[in-house]
């Protein structure tokens, strides 16, 4: 099976020899696609020389100024990690969703992010992934180089795209990444409304939600449902309940083909 919906995209990466050896791994394992998240000097001598016969696909790194641009357009998001956390905890082992990656890139476009060498990605950065991995390692030592962990993740993928037989069904057509993300602004601020979310820190039960929808892969009638309930809840605590009381307030629709949820 192909790999041709399969991104990788590095943040703020600060060695050009791990731009360049990644790029090298990536070839290796029949994945093109590299997108850099404000990258320092990654073309210089040093990438190259690292990409040896992967010059083509060095040449052909898109460059850009957020993650939400690098995953825009992707319906399955996959943050790498190796440390410990409440937000990380749902990190799981590379072979075990490689199949699931592959399964999503039949018909959707996949990225799979990795974040600086020195701290990887931050828990800012873990709200744009719906899923998140890590690589079993040692415990003396469990943080990997860049550009290895690139070849390990890519290398799993590459092997759970040879076995067809034992990859799932191929995903239908996923919600978009930004309209994913917008959602959950919208749920955090519904559930602001209602005293849902703690004021000071609404995002910690908020990535319980994200790590909850991102595993079950939301299609965009998913995504329509889901703004559908935030809407209800805000008319709830604008006084809706009132109407409940027969004293007036217009119930907005609850249907989720209402088109009255623009992006903005």
């Amino acid at each position: 099976m192909s790999l041709s919906n399969l991104r990788i995209v590095l943040v703020r990466p600060k060695g050009a020899a791990n731009v360049g050896a990644a790029a090298r791994a990536m070839k290796n394992m029949g994945v093109h696609r590299l997108l850099l998240v404000q990258p320092r000097a990654v073309k210089e001598f040093w990438a190259k020389a690292m990409a040896v016969h992967a010059a083509d696909v060095l040449e052909a790194t898109v460059e850009v100024a957020s993650l939400a641009e690098a995953v825009a357009g992707c319906g399955l998001v996959v943050g790498t990690t190796c440390r410990d956390g409440s937000y990380r905890a749902a990190a799981e082992p590379p072979r075990q969703l490689a199949p699931r990656i592959v399964a999503a890139a039949a018909q959707n476009d996949v990225a799979l992010v990795f974040g600086p060498e020195d701290h990887g990605l931050s828990n800012e950065e873990l709200k744009a992934c719906h899923q998140l991995i890590r690589i079993p390692t040692g415990t003396e030592y469990s943080s990997l180089n860049l550009a290895q962990a690139v070849l390990v993740c890519c290398y799993e993928v590459f092997i759970a795209a040879q076995a067809p037989v034992a990859v799932p069904e191929a995903v239908p057509e996923l919600a978009d990444a930004a309209r994913v993300e917008f959602m959950f602004e919208r749920l955090k601020t519904a559930f602001l409304r209602i005293g849902y979310l703690h004021a000071s820190n609404p995002d910690h039960i908020l990535f319980t939600y994200r790590r909850l929808l991102g595993r079950s892969q939301l299609a965009e009638r998913d995504v329509r449902i889901l703004l559908a309930l935030a809407r209800q809840i805000e008319w709830y605590a604008d006084g809706g309940w009132k109407q409940m009381t027969g004293r007036g307030a217009t119930q907005p629709t609850g249907d989720a083909d209402a088109d009255d949820e623009a992006m903005v």
